[in-house]
């Protein structure tokens, strides 16, 4: 074995104890426990002083295209509705170059936050054309040595009361894109709107990713619909749904009947605090809803749960930094969890759950994988979510892609006699 890096004295995510890691041409070429002194070798090495190792974190929601694009925007009521017509007003504006250097900087500010894998989703209509397609194309091959990332075309603004947007996501997904995403709630025939989707995604073989039920009224649900068309076209473990606030609004026994239905189908469902919070309740005078889906439990009874970003300082969320830490810790607090068991459930749906949305092996990091992890200043999943903890180091096959060296504090001269 020729060694070219070790990582010593880390808690790898999914094994038990400290182990040293070492890595040989861009893979994991051998796991040992630190006590073993296995890698004896002059190859640079590197102590994670018992923090955790994880193979990184994921983005399973996020808008590049629409980022950063708050100044532009006139925020009245907070509503969805605002938003939308905001964005829309803002995006026919967009150049390529506008929409490269926004998101070049969202997705840098996600690598330092320990993110090396995206999804992102790309609106595609009369309005946007191609431009924020084709630069988010150039930026996913621009950092593809640092972070991968993942396009959906995406109808942000319907399909039956937009025409050519259909056939400009058909062009995107023979172009490159990777996967199709609806929005049927700004659809005036949200079946419909659905139904197209799916039939962009069985004629290029990819899956498909909703935007659902944004609002808190129980009814009026177009999640029986995607369920429906999932288990007709056998899309079981290729169909995502975000937000779907809905299911918050619902009682105990409404709620698991629906969850169990989604699990059948093999739907995954991702959650975004942030967006979700700022947007949904705002008729409340008092007691104003979280509004908030409890991914926890819909993981408790079957269904594959994220958490993710979404967006990053536009009219849907004028606040954000892509720490996916920070989105899951925000989660927690709000899903009123603390135990250590709830925490690393909720780290969970930040890395493995998310790797599996995506497709991806979300088996613990072994010999011969990409050696492509990510450091955190914590000893465990659930102080990571806790604190929230920061990456502080990462390598993505084998080549470090950021360093973030611990705060010095400079006490003065009396304070450091006392210590």
């Amino acid at each position: 074995m020729t060694i070219d890096f070790v990582i010593r004295n880390a808690r790898l995510q999914g094994r038990e104890g400290v182990t040293d890691i070492a890595f040989e041409n861009g893979v994991i070429a051998g796991i040992a426990e630190s006590a073993t002194r296995s890698f004896v070798c002059d190859a640079p090495e590197r102590d994670a002083e018992g923090h955790l190792l994880c193979r990184g974190l994921v983005e399973t929601h996020l808008h590049l295209d629409k980022a950063g694009i708050i100044g532009r925007c006139t925020l009245c009521t907070g509503t969805l509705a605002e938003a939308v017509a905001e964005t829309s007003r803002a995006k026919a504006a967009f150049t390529q170059a506008d929409v490269y250097a926004r998101a070049a900087d969202v997705v840098e500010q996600a690598i330092v936050n320990g993110t090396n894998r995206i999804r992102t989703f790309v609106e595609i209509d009369g309005r946007a054309g191609f431009r924020s397609f084709e630069a988010i194309k150039q930026l996913r091959a621009d950092y593809c040595a640092l972070i991968d990332i993942e396009i959906c075309a995406f109808a942000q603004e319907g399909l039956t009361n937009d025409p050519g947007t259909l056939e400009m996501l058909d062009a995107a997904l023979r172009s490159g894109a990777d996967l199709v995403g609806g929005c049927p709630y700004t659809d005036p025939d949200p079946q419909a709107h659905i139904a197209a989707i799916f039939d962009l995604a069985e004629r290029h073989g990819v899956s498909v990713d909703f935007h659902l039920d944004f609002d808190l009224d129980p009814e009026g649900s177009n999640l029986p619909t995607v369920i429906a068309e999932t288990l007709r076209r056998g899309y079981q473990g290729r169909v995502s749904v975000g937000h779907v606030t809905k299911l918050s609004a619902l009682p105990p026994e409404a709620f698991a009947e629906i969850a169990r239905k989604i699990a059948e189908a093999g739907i995954a469902v991702t959650v975004l605090p942030a967006t979700d919070l700022f947007l949904t309740g705002r008729a409340a005078t008092h007691l104003v809803p979280r509004g908030v889906t409890p991914a926890h439990r819909l993981a408790s009874l079957g269904v594959l749960t994220t958490i993710s970003t979404n967006n990053v300082l536009n009219p849907f969320t004028p606040f954000g930094d892509v720490s996916l830490l920070r989105m899951a810790n925000l989660y927690a607090n709000v899903a009123q969890l603390g135990t250590e068991q709830a925490l690393a459930g909720v780290f969970d749906m930040i890395t493995v759950n998310a790797e599996r949305l995506l497709g991806l092996n979300a088996l613990p990091p072994a010999i011969g994988d990409p050696a492509t992890l990510v450091l955190l200043s914590a000893p465990s999943a659930a102080q990571a979510i806790a604190g929230p903890a920061t990456a502080t180091a990462a390598w993505k096959n084998g080549r470090q892609t950021f360093e973030r060296p611990p705060p010095q504090l400079f006490r003065p001269i009396s304070t450091v006699s006392r210590h």
